[in-house]
């Protein structure tokens, strides 16, 4: 039978209030058993209660009772959907428990750290609250003490939600609490080291915290997560190895960690902001030559054998990769011109629109040009006119005209030198090109006055 919750919370309220220690401790862990069938607003009236019970001025407040009282408090915050977590720690339950913990035995500890993950977990006012009360100094202390099993667990994930307050981050490094950030990137729940990875990419935006980060051990941790996490853990932490990577001394480790695979394995994957991500670090960590022949040969693989979305990613990451000096031969030698030719005939037109961009670009090179060619890139490139897609057609206009413009290339191209779009990129492409030798003769005469 359900019973009366309204009679029931009476009598509740006329036990704490004069009932003795151990009734009030009866009640207590009562309503903790019962708090999980109890309507929510009942359970919103109990809070006050349970608050006043481990107040420091509280008259009714006493050790045997303070424990059953956090433990019920714990119980009814993990219960809806964080609104009773929230108005839990604005009772001022959560900063009486923070008093409580340094002072507490192993036990209680325990006991009090449960709560306070729960709370800070479930809601941001909390962490803010705890922050500001001297929490974060608390518990990289409690961690420096060398704390070990459970405890340290509940520490390093109450650690990992406090440091998405940037006030928390700040303060860690002045704490020397960084490296702890660290290790709760790699231990405890799935969502905690997610939360860890956040933060640490959020630090890792400063050059002095990026170095620091990198020689606390950041990049085996963020990889290891880019490996095991579940898909958001994997988007977070490849993100925040991107942030860390920007640096020219820092992107050969990352690679050397095994990065790179990790990363095309993420623009083989569905989520759109996988590919974003991947295809931005490939990009930083292209810049050294041997990182760039690993990367291309990642992203042949994907031109092969991946989905529509995989092979434009893919295409696009050879797109930017064509600007680089050194990548011209990489793309060149890694195979991928035949296959970025053979896709200009795929049905998906992101994929037609994103491969003619990086042929357009490796048009720009000569030998790039005749390697085009010998796969068939001019006949294709000449079909693209006819498509309804401007886009392509712009990219196909840009990439013959580079061909028109090569002796060698010349005739064939001429039977399509009057097509319109033809005609209006290369009075575009001329404009671009004027523009720029106007502010490069601009800034020879600036710099001849200087000399004068």
């Amino acid at each position: 039978m359900n019973p009366n919750w309204e009679e029931s919370l009476n009598h509740f309220e006329r036990v704490i209030d004069s009932g003795t220690e151990s009734t009030r401790i009866k009640a207590v862990i009562k309503l903790a058993k019962l708090s999980n069938q109890a309507p929510e607003c009942i359970l919103r009236q109990t809070i006050p209660i349970l608050s006043n019970l481990i107040a420091d001025d509280s008259s009714n407040s006493s050790p045997r009772l303070q424990g059953p009282v956090i433990h019920c408090l714990k119980c009814i915050a993990c219960l809806g959907d964080g609104r009773l977590a929230t108005e839990i720690g604005q009772s001022g339950a959560l900063r009486s428990i923070l008093r409580l913990l340094p002072l507490s035995d192993a036990s209680f500890q325990r006991l009090c750290l449960k709560c306070i993950r729960c709370l800070v977990n479930l809601c941001d006012k909390n962490r803010a609250v705890f922050a500001t009360n001297g929490g974060s100094e608390i518990v990289v202390n409690m961690l420096n003490s060398s704390v070990g099993g459970g405890v340290r667990r509940y520490l390093l994930e109450i650690l990992s939600a406090l440091s998405l307050l940037r006030v928390v981050r700040r303060g860690l490094i002045s704490l020397g609490g960084v490296r702890f950030l660290v290790e709760a990137a790699s231990c405890g729940h799935m969502l905690s080291r997610e939360r860890a990875c956040q933060a640490i990419g959020l630090l890792g935006v400063t050059r002095r915290a990026r170095r620091m980060l990198v020689d606390l051990g950041v990049i085996d941790v963020l990889v290891e997560m880019l490996r095991i996490g579940d898909r958001a853990a994997k988007l977070v932490a490849g993100n925040s190895l991107g942030v860390i990577s920007a640096n020219i001394n820092i992107i050969d480790l990352i690679a050397q960690a095994g990065a790179t695979p990790l990363y095309a394995e993420l623009i083989q994957g569905p989520e759109p902001l996988g590919h974003e991500i991947a295809e931005d670090v490939f990009c930083v960590l292209a810049v050294a030559e041997a990182n760039a022949i690993s990367i291309a040969e990642n992203l042949v693989r994907i031109l092969r054998e991946g989905n529509a979305e995989s092979k434009a990613a893919a295409a696009n990451v050879f797109w930017n990769l064509s600007g680089y000096k050194h990548s011209v031969s990489v793309v060149r030698n890694s195979g991928a011109i035949p296959l970025l030719v053979e896709l200009l005939g795929s049905q998906n037109t992101e994929v037609r629109e994103a491969v003619s961009g990086a042929i357009a670009q490796l048009s720009y090179n000569r030998e790039d040009r005749e390697a085009l060619n010998e796969s068939g890139a001019v006949h294709r490139l000449l079909e693209l006119f006819h498509d309804d897609s401007e886009e392509l057609r712009d990219n196909a206009a840009e990439a013959l005209i580079n061909f028109f413009e090569d002796p060698l290339q010349h005739e064939v191209i001429s039977q399509v030198a009057d097509h319109p779009s033809f005609r209006s990129m290369q009075n575009r492409l001329g404009r671009i090109r004027t523009a720029s030798d106007d502010r490069t003769v601009g800034s020879m005469s600036r710099m001849t006055t200087d000399t004068d």
